[in-house]
């Protein structure tokens, strides 16, 4: 029988061996975190000011900047900290909190992102109904939704995680608490917990991602059936800027969760989760502001708002 050992804290390993290079990732990272907050807050207060941003779809681009903002701040503040820090620890009490709101917010996301791309498909292909099926009450129900499945799917995973027995390596070989890399160091549960987040994150990224492919095949088609060559460009514009975001998403999560946790693709993992939870929050409010004529004409709204004040 292994020799479990009570665990109260992790030791979080650096992103470099180069001490030198400490200061510069601190200084970067820290320049990306206040940009995603400019960023996403500036997205929040824009879309909650603005009338003509008052639709559904504005609705959950809200909600979205608003999970990327939590999720961002869940890993960079403690990386950041860790970087200038003697000690990389984290509790063993911090470690499966840390799990559960990285899980339950990317599922919130993937599922955001989802409702989005059908909102995209009410509106293109069923412009009559618009108004009476994605009502604010049907829209508040639709986000309601994708908050409590996303914390219930984390609350299950982080049990399993809780499940994981060690030996003595409490050295994670990532820079937060990463379900991949405790499993490579627990040498008890992993059998179960390894099955569970495969099948849990394979059922939830197909499911999701079914949603969004079914429904820009059919956006695509509406589309191309149009007459007005305005109005094709127009929503090509809108769906472009979300499918953007959708590609980034889904692809770095297919490759981080829909492999088995090996030393080659823990490490793998890692520098890719170095750009999820940091560069996409970052990237999304200006994918979103930069090809969405909505926005640009409201941001100059407010721009020309703001100078006639002063």
């Amino acid at each position: 029988m292994p020799n479990f050992t009570d665990v109260t804290e992790f030791v979080l390993l650096e992103l470099t061996s180069h001490q030198e290079l400490q200061v510069l990732f601190f200084v970067v990272f820290l320049v990306v975190y206040m940009i995603t907050l400019i960023g996403n807050i500036g997205m929040i207060t824009l879309i909650s000011i603005s009338l003509q941003l008052q639709s559904s779809m504005y609705f959950f681009l809200n909600h979205l900047s608003f999970v990327d903002v939590w999720f961002s701040s869940n890993i960079t503040l403690m990386m950041l900290e860790n970087l200038l820090s003697e000690t990389k620890n984290i509790s063993y009490v911090g470690c499966l909190v840390q799990c559960y709101f990285f899980t339950a917010l990317v599922h919130v996301e993937v599922y955001i992102l989802a409702v989005m791309a059908f909102d995209h498909y009410m509106a293109i292909c069923n412009p009559l109904l618009y108004g009476s099926k994605m009502s604010r009450t049907v829209c508040a129900h639709l986000i309601s939704v994708t908050y409590i499945y996303g914390f219930f799917v984390s609350q299950i995973c982080t049990l399993w995680t809780y499940g994981l027995y060690f030996c003595g390596n409490f050295e994670i070989n990532h820079f937060y608490c990463a379900d991949r890399a405790l499993i490579k160091i627990a040498c008890g549960g992993v059998h179960i917990k390894e099955c569970t987040m495969i099948v849990i994150a394979g059922i939830n990224f197909t499911y999701s991602l079914s949603v969004v492919l079914m429904s820009y095949t059919l956006v695509i088609a509406a589309v191309l059936r149009m007459c007005s060559a305005d109005g094709r460009r127009k929503a090509f514009s809108t769906c472009g800027s979300h499918l953007t975001a959708v590609t980034m998403l889904y692809g770095t999560l297919i490759f981080m969760y829909l492999r088995r946790p090996t030393e080659e693709s823990v490490e793998q993992g890692k520098m890719v989760a170095v750009f999820y939870p940091t560069v996409i929050p970052m990237l999304n409010p200006m994918i979103y502001s930069l090809r969405n004529e909505g926005v640009k004409e409201a941001v100059k709204k407010a721009i020309v708002k703001a100078s006639l004040r002063q």
